[in-house]
């Protein structure tokens, strides 16, 4: 992990990043694998509301609580 990262819960709107770290122990980061949120995928921030957000990654949103969302540690991705 590089100086630059942080976790997805403080991105803001339309910000796009790259995962680049699971924080959640091995049960959240084999759910987070299997949805597709993994190590190396780039995502959209779309909304921030109350305590959660929503992300996207190509055409496929996920909602994700405050809490999943402190546990995904990202960085910008340079250019698009």
């Amino acid at each position: 992990m590089n100086a630059s990262c942080f976790p997805l819960m403080m991105a803001d709107e339309g910000v796009r990043v790259r995962v680049v770290a699971l924080k959640g122990g091995a049960g959240l980061d084999r759910r987070m694998t299997e949805m597709g949120l993994n190590v190396g995928a780039e995502l959209v921030v779309r909304q921030r509301q109350g305590g959660g957000m929503v992300v996207m990654r190509g055409e496929t949103r996920f909602a994700l609580g405050g809490g999943m969302a402190h546990k995904i540690m990202v960085a910008p991705t340079q250019g698009l």
